[in-house]
């Protein structure tokens, strides 16, 4: 089908376009250069339509107020302890912009970076572009990284490729913010995810490096729960889940209902771990989409990637890539 291009903003002098994705049973996906984010994702619901993300109808909000909605973090995501690490004898300094620690990049990371987009019409496909170069918020190596999007029916595939010349950490994540419901907090959806265990945080919120099972704890989620406790106060989640081995990757990892049980997110990944949030931090003093406002507890996100701070836990699938290690990564989210 058709994909309409249009322009939506501009960012330190370099146009901002946007490319709608339209699918044969309805769904519409809007997304933008800035941070590869999609910016609105709509799907039928009862002879009408729901935007089941969270964003922005304009653009200088993402780059003034954005929480990461809808954006590709990196060049590594998540939290990196101390902001900085150590590979092949030389210790690299990070910006750090979250306390001690550097999360999702840094503060000029990949999802607040302008990528060039490619519409592919033949196969309802958006390809983008972005050049890395060493020493990018202090990581080493010139790094060309690729994201496409494609969206088949309900279900919106992203595949992620990435090379470089040096060995160097690379680790990133789609962070969506769903909403699949029509009350202002994702509390009452419910969840579940194929995770026996989790990696323990500090006080830092960084892993402490120990992998503990779920069993008996708020964090397990093998059978379908809501984000309340059994008195109907609210969960806090923003811990990483350690997806089950010997998984098969046709399988989904999470499965997600709106309160109404109208939709359903369903999630496929190759990473070794998911990222459960539900905006424990979320505040935006200006307005979403629609005029919406979001608040704590206003959206869910289901990071699919590698575990945390894995460049200082050994133990953790490695992070490392290298010009003979190139990295990939694929996830599909279908929401019907």
């Amino acid at each position: 089908m058709a994909i309409a291009v249009t322009g939506f903003g501009e960012h330190n002098g370099q146009r901002v376009d946007q490319f709608r994705l339209t699918s044969d049973t309805g769904v519409t996906v809007d997304i933008i250069g800035y941070g590869v984010v999609v910016r609105d994702w709509r799907v039928p619901v009862a002879g009408s339509e729901r935007s089941v993300v969270l964003g922005f109808d304009h653009f200088d909000a993402y780059p003034a107020h954005s929480p990461h909605f809808g954006s590709l973090a990196g060049r590594v995501a998540n939290r990196i302890k101390n902001a900085s690490f150590e590979l092949d004898g030389v210790t690299y300094q990070l910006p750090a912009n979250a306390g001690d620690l550097q999360l999702h990049g840094g503060a000029e990371g990949l999802g607040r970076q302008v990528w060039q987009g490619q519409a592919d019409s033949a196969n309802n496909a958006v390809r983008f572009t972005h050049f890395s170069p060493d020493g990018a918020m202090g990581y080493p190596g010139n790094v060309n990284f690729a994201a496409t999007y494609t969206l088949a029916g309900n279900r919106l595939r992203l595949e992620l490729t990435a090379t470089t010349d040096r060995a160097t950490p690379i680790s990133l994540v789609q962070h969506q913010y769903f909403n699949l419901g029509t009350t202002d907090t994702v509390l009452d959806h419910t969840i579940q995810v194929n995770s026996s265990a989790y990696t323990e945080l500090g006080a830092d919120l960084a892993p402490t490096g120990a992998i503990l099972p779920s069993r008996g704890t708020v964090y397990d989620l093998r059978q379908p729960r809501t984000m309340r406790d059994a008195n109907g106060a609210p969960v806090d989640y923003d811990i990483g889940m350690v997806l089950d081995t010997g998984r098969k990757t046709a399988d989904p990892i999470a499965h997600v209902v709106a309160p109404d049980g109208e939709l359903t997110l369903k999630l496929w990944s190759d990473r070794p771990g998911v990222q459960v949030y539900n905006g424990v931090w979320t505040d935006v003093p200006v307005p979403g989409l629609g005029g919406r406002h979001y608040g704590k507890h206003s959206g869910f996100c289901l990071e699919d990637q590698a575990f945390a701070d894995a460049v200082h836990n050994p133990h953790f699938p490695n992070v490392i890539h290298s010009p003979d290690r190139p990295y990939s990564h694929w996830c599909e989210i279908e929401i019907a």
